[in-house]
């Protein structure tokens, strides 16, 4: 099992600087991960950083509150794909899924997949906020919209990956999109039991330790304790 490959090392908190970006970066690359996770405006800063590593350069559109208009959300995916994005993480309309208002979050969602030119787009349903029913509907109208991964959560809006949604949105969804987990990824036996429920991909910011813990189970040493500290995202 490569746990590396299923991680999306994010760089998201507001306050991060270009030399925390940067070293974040460093760890992505020296870990191998699957991709990094970056603000829209560090999407260049991590290319070229990145550049020849095999990891991907990931962005967010419409982050964190998925409300801005649909030509903004796709005219900010073409720039980001401009700018050297591999994957787009957009936020659905949370508030017009929650509204019934289908046709819209459908067409919201496909403007982000049209403009990121074939680039893998994860649609982000912020659980929190939805019932089993809205989630159940958000699945289905990302995937019609040819997203390539539904996605629980932004992991800023006070709620985070639950087992439950993982079971949920695996069974919702057809086998060929994918569900990531993000918000309070923060260990090891976390990831490894929403991946048996479906997940493949994990956004974390405690990477490094979760590959830590890993690498010492593969020695036969014990579990380590889960990290207390970091963004659950």
């Amino acid at each position: 099992m490569n746990v590396a490959k299923m991680i999306d090392h994010s760089l998201l908190r507001p306050e991060l600087t270009t030399a925390d970006v940067r070293h974040g970066c460093e760890v992505a690359a020296r870990r191998a991960v699957a991709s990094v996770c970056v603000r829209p405006s560090d999407v260049g800063l991590a290319r070229a950083a990145l550049d020849g590593t095999g990891v991907l350069v990931g962005t967010v559109a419409g982050f964190p509150h998925g409300d801005t208009l649909t030509t903004v959300k796709a005219a900010e995916t073409r720039a980001l794909v401009e700018a050297g994005a591999d994957e787009i993480d957009m936020v659905l309309h949370i508030g017009r899924l929650r509204s019934g208002d289908d046709a819209y979050v459908h067409d919201d969602i496909a403007a982000v997949v049209a403009a990121a030119q074939g680039r893998v787009v994860k649609v982000i349903l912020e659980n929190v906020y939805l019932t089993d029913e809205q989630k159940v509907a958000g699945c289905r109208i990302a995937e019609r919209a040819g997203a390539g991964f539904v996605k629980t959560s932004t992991g800023f809006a006070g709620g985070g990956a639950t087992l439950a949604d993982i079971q949920l949105m695996r069974a919702t969804v057809s086998p060929h999109v994918e569900v990531k987990a993000a918000g309070g990824v923060r260990s090891l036996d976390t990831l490894l039991t929403l991946h048996r429920a479906g997940a493949t991909r994990f956004g974390a910011t405690v990477t490094e330790a979760i590959l830590d813990d890993f690498a010492a189970r593969e020695r036969g040493e014990p579990p380590a304790d889960a990290p207390s500290t970091g963004s659950g995202y």
